[in-house]
């Protein structure tokens, strides 16, 4: 059965990929990109399963840890926050900004954007799933929040 057969809004697209990819959650790797303070684990990305443009993996922030400040280059990123109360720290221009969360809860981060993952728990890991817009996992460690230029980012 060709592509086209196979489901009608096809139409002239190219033929879908050959298999759908299952990454357990024992073969998450930590082989990836990483900030100071966190530990991400990477589950679907080019290296992993040939994507073209997503990233998605697990970061663990540890109880009273704060990661360095970081952005994520061209990538918008997608967080869920799985458990924990996790904090997402970020300058406006004028101050520092906190968006205080909890399980459920989901977070956008615009590409480019310095922030910071800050876990105020001091008992309890803080777990988040995320999805970047590129097939790898950009991380640029920066010295501060704070635009160079005192514009405010993005």
């Amino acid at each position: 059965m060709t592509a086209q057969g196979f489901h009608p809004d096809l139409g002239t697209a190219p033929a879908p990929p050959a298999r759908i990819h299952h990454v357990r959650a024992g073969e998450l790797t930590a082989d990836t990109a990483q900030t100071p303070g966190m530990r991400r684990y990477e589950a679907i990305s080019g290296r992993t399963v040939g994507s073209a443009v997503l990233w998605t993996g697990e970061t663990h922030v540890a109880p009273a840890t704060s990661s360095g400040d970081h952005h994520h280059g061209e990538a918008e990123t997608s967080i869920y926050v799985v458990s924990g109360r996790p904090e997402f720290v970020f300058h406006d221009g004028t101050d520092e900004v906190v968006v205080r969360t909890g399980p459920g809860d989901h977070v956008f981060v615009p590409p480019w954007l310095p922030h910071r993952e800050v876990n105020p728990d001091p008992d309890d890991p803080a777990v988040v799933v995320i999805s970047r817009s590129t097939q790898e996992g950009i991380v640029v460690a920066v010295p501060s929040l704070r635009p160079a230029d005192g514009a405010a980012p993005g």
